[in-house]
């Protein structure tokens, strides 16, 4: 659960779309758990896609 609200709090600091590779670089956490967090949020419907591989919080 430290990883989701890691990748959560990225987020919500970002000032623009990012990629998971973006985050995993950013946070430190391996890719395959970004990945992981990221299905997650795109379930909760936290995070949308603005364009194709990059995502933001919903606003």
């Amino acid at each position: 659960m430290e990883n989701y609200e890691t990748v959560l709090n990225f987020f919500k600091a970002a000032s623009e779309p990012a990629n998971a590779g973006a985050v995993a670089e950013a946070t430190g956490i391996d890719k395959k758990e970004i990945n992981k967090v990221m299905t997650k949020l795109k379930k909760e419907e936290k995070i949308v896609s603005p364009k194709r591989c990059y995502w933001e919080l919903k606003r």
